[in-house]
């Protein structure tokens, strides 16, 4: 009898390249399961929890990560290890795992399991996850931080002004963001290093999204800097005071008694000017610690030098930011060595300029503050002389032809390095007697200079070397050159112990000529310090700037309060006076 014919079940029926139905859906089972071991492993590994779970990590960068605004936030959105550290796109994420494996063997070998071991290889570690995601453009970081998605109405204008800079030149976030997480370490780069990091890539360069370049729009658009505008001649003078008073108290910040600083010579015209007319603009001063010209130069101090040696002014991402600064700084948190206990951070000043054609008017009125006595001088006082003295730095604004480098962004800053006095890198005072001393007044030790009068300035410190650069004077014949070309910061100062009115100059040195242009008074009432200066607008003197009403100029006001001298007072940022012309910082105005 013949054989009947096998019968194949479903499970034997043959699919594909002769395998079974069974056979695939076994190994497809297999397959599942192992799929979902293996990514159930790959996200317990990218926890929280198993990335502290070695005493390496938690008892060294969580503790730091804790005190972070990554750990906790207003928002309540936490950012953990795995978000900054791994790549979420599932192939980058298999790559890094297995990169990753690396870390057993050090594991084993012990070459961080302890806090010492770990801080001697912290800088290597940070370039490692730098320079990774320097080659990633900040991939992780984008995952949260999307310029799309950001109203750069509600960011700080120093970090609207950097993320705009950002992407037009294609820096990424990790160029400035280094630190955010873990203890700083990236002051240790040498600049070169640093430069080298920053560097703009030409591939991460974006458009500006549409939110960004309508917030441009609304602010007049995207200048560097304001350029000075011609205006008409004013009217021949400013309407003389009437029956209002000479000087507006503002609200007492004590109970100080009513004193009144010696008067210069002649009256003042500005104390009889009518000043109701003239809206006050609030300028905060704020302690600058031992901030140099050569600290601002050097990215590993100071994060915006990129932004300021490429034309954006101190201005343009400090302002607002002054109070912040100052309270930082005067705790010696950062930029001081020598902490004044008690002294305040900042200063608000309300400043009043008028103008008519002859002179430049000016008043300034700020609170009193406490007594801070100074720590290393004996009886507190660096200079009982005076309870405040107030300061007017001057130079001319031009951007084509700048006759202070800098100035036009920095403006009294250009005059004070890192080897003055009571700053880092002050020379022996054996110097004092040495061989500059027959063509510089080194009586009152080393004082403001500017690069101009230098044949050169040591920015970085490289090898050991000297900041500054006070004994590279150049030659008489140069320095004169700069004088008569006007490179030169014209400065005038009121002290209101003596009632002096000082006109000087910086360039070589600080120069102090006795008061020929200038006339200023001041009186300390209810608590609050008012001065009012006058003074010429045209001068054939040297180191006087002579100042033209269809101009603006490079301004810095600086104050030296509670009987304080040197480098301890509280300075602005570099403003821009102009008159007649609503866009100037400082406008003077004419009637």
């Amino acid at each position: 009898m013949a054989d009947s014919p096998r019968k194949f079940g479903l499970m034997s029926r043959k699919v594909v390249l002769g395998t079974t139905l069974g056979a695939a859906l076994f190994f497809m089972i297999v397959g599942v399961i192992f799929w979902g071991g293996f990514n159930t492993a790959m996200e317990v590994t990218n926890t929280m929890d198993f990335c502290i779970s070695c005493h390496e990590m938690e008892e060294n960068v969580y503790q730091e990560y804790k005190k972070t605004i990554h750990f906790t936030n207003r928002s309540g959105v936490q950012a953990s290890c795995s978000d900054c550290h791994v790549p979420d796109p599932w192939i980058h994420k298999v790559v890094r795992k297995v990169q990753a494996s690396r870390e057993l063997y050090h594991k084993a070998l012990g070459s961080i399991d302890t806090p010492e071991k770990f801080d001697n290889k912290r800088l290597q570690l940070a370039k490692n996850v730098w320079k990774a995601m320097k080659a990633t453009d900040s991939r992780e970081c984008r995952n949260c931080h999307d310029f799309n998605s950001m109203k750069p109405e509600d960011q700080k204008k120093r970090s609207r002004k950097q993320h705009i800079n950002g992407m037009k030149a294609g820096n990424t976030c990790i160029d400035c963001h280094k630190g955010i997480a873990h203890t700083k370490v990236h002051d240790k780069l040498t600049d070169e290093e640093l430069t080298a990091l920053e560097k703009p890539v030409e591939g991460n360069k974006r458009p500006i999204p549409p939110q960004w370049q309508a917030y441009i729009d609304a602010q007049g658009g995207d200048k560097k800097a304001k350029k000075p505008k011609k205006v008409a001649q004013a009217p021949a003078s400013v309407e003389q005071a009437t029956d209002a008073p000479a000087a507006e108290a503002a609200p007492a910040a004590s109970a100080s008694p009513a004193a009144v600083a010696p008067a210069a010579s002649g009256p003042n015209p500005a104390a009889s000017r009518d000043w109701s007319g003239i809206e006050p603009v609030e300028v905060p001063l704020f302690y600058p610690g031992q901030a140099s010209m050569e600290w601002t130069l050097k990215g590993s101090d100071h994060g915006g030098k990129r932004a300021f040696v490429t034309g954006d002014r101190c201005y343009d991402c400090h302002a607002d930011e002054e109070v912040d600064i100052g309270d930082k700084v005067v705790s010696g948190e950062k930029a001081e060595a020598t902490p004044i206990p008690g002294k305040r951070g900042s200063i608000v000043v309300k400043v009043q300029a008028a103008h008519d054609a002859e002179n430049l008017y000016m008043r300034f009125q700020w609170e009193d503050g406490e007594h801070a006595p100074v720590p290393f001088v004996d009886g507190g006082k660096m200079d009982p002389e005076n309870p405040i003295k107030l300061a007017i730095m001057l130079a001319t604004d031009s951007e084509d032809d700048p006759k202070v480098e800098y100035a036009e962004r920095a403006g009294c800053w250009q005059t004070c390095h890192h080897d003055l006095n009571y700053m880092p890198h002050k020379p022996d005072d054996s110097a004092l007697t040495g061989p500059l001393s027959k063509r510089l007044d080194l009586s009152a030790g080393f004082t403001k200079y500017l690069k101009e009068s230098r044949t050169e300035v040591e920015v970085e410190g490289k090898g050991g070397k000297m900041r500054g650069g006070w004994d590279k004077l150049k030659d008489e014949a140069a320095i004169q050159a700069a004088l008569d070309n006007g490179s030169f910061m014209d400065l005038l100062r009121y002290k209101s112990g003596t009632g002096e009115s000082e006109d000087g100059y910086v360039l070589a040195e600080r120069v102090m000529t006795g008061g020929q242009g200038v006339n200023f008074t001041g009186s300390l009432d209810n608590g609050v310090w008012t001065v009012f200066m006058t003074r010429k607008l045209t001068s054939d003197k040297p180191g006087d700037i002579s100042m033209s009403v269809d101009q603006w100029y490079n301004f810095g006001l600086a104050i030296h309060d509670d009987y304080t001298s040197s480098r301890f007072h509280h300075v602005s940022l570099g403003l821009k006076l102009g008159f007649n012309d609503e866009d100037a910082e400082i406008n003077a105005v004419g009637k």
